[in-house]
Formats: structure tokens, sequence, C-alpha cells
């Protein structure tokens, strides 16, 4: 059996780790620098994906501003509102009203007495209905939209 010596630290000695364990070894270095480089690559050729929405800002300052938006998983206008917001349409202040079957309405918004989608609803208890602009909610709240 040949002997491996491994010079480490100024000290010549056995090599620790057996051939078959350093293959090993080498394979999972080859597939961690393999899925880094993966990854690295994905986040290049995707950066949207991993970039805030344009209205980011807009969207989350109609919630600090007391703004609440009122609507239906199966409202098309509602869907045409979100649209407005593209990829910032997930920090809308929204509540759903509609059950999941789609054939009622919840108690949060029956309470509300919220009677069609979508309704925007404001600090001053002020509401809107149907698919309101970009700029319309600008006003009712400040909240800036980016130039």
């Amino acid at each position: 059996m040949v002997e491996h010596r491994v010079y480490i630290a100024g000290v010549i000695g056995p090599n620790p780790i057996p051939s078959t364990m350093s293959k090993q070894l080498k394979y999972i270095l080859v597939l961690s620098i393999v899925g880094a480089a993966l990854i690295a690559g994905i986040y290049i050729l995707f950066p949207q994906k991993i970039q805030p929405g344009k209205l980011d800002a807009f969207a989350q300052c109609l919630g600090q501003k007391g703004a609440m938006f009122y609507g239906a998983f199966w409202c098309p206008h509602c869907q045409n509102q979100e649209a407005m917001f593209g990829k910032s349409a997930k920090l809308i202040p929204y509540t759903e009203c509609s059950t999941p079957d789609g054939n009622n309405q919840l108690a949060v918004c029956k309470d509300k007495k919220i009677e069609g989608y979508p309704t925007w609803e404001f600090a001053d208890g002020s509401r809107k209905t149907g698919e309101v602009p970009l700029e319309t909610l600008s006003e009712k709240t400040g909240c800036p939209l980016p130039k």
C-alpha cells in the first residue's frame, strides 16, 4: 500500500483524508461551485425578479395613509386595479371580500357596507368605487407617484 503524505503547516505525516473521501470532497466541492454559479446566473439573467416594483413606495404609502382597497378575487375590475400597480400589487392595502366559493361576502365587508368592487376607502371615511386611477389615489392620500 502506498502511503500519501501531505505537507501541512510544517508537519509531514500521513494524509488524514483517504483517497475515496478525497474524491467525495472534490465531487461536493464541484457541485457546490456549479450550484453557486447557477444561482448567480439566475440573478444576473433575471434581475427584474429581485428588483422592487416601480410603485412599491406608492403602494406602501397608501396603507400608511389609511387607504384600503376592498375587492373580490373573481372581480375583473379588481384585477384591472391591481394590474395598474404591476409588481407592486402585492403591497396594496387589500381586503378580500368574497368567500372562497365566490357566492357570498365576508363579514368584514358586510360590516363596512361594501356594496361593489373595487371600493377604495380613505382615512377621512370617503370612498371611491370602480377602477380608480393612480393619480386620484395620489390626490386622495397625498402619496406621491414616482416620476
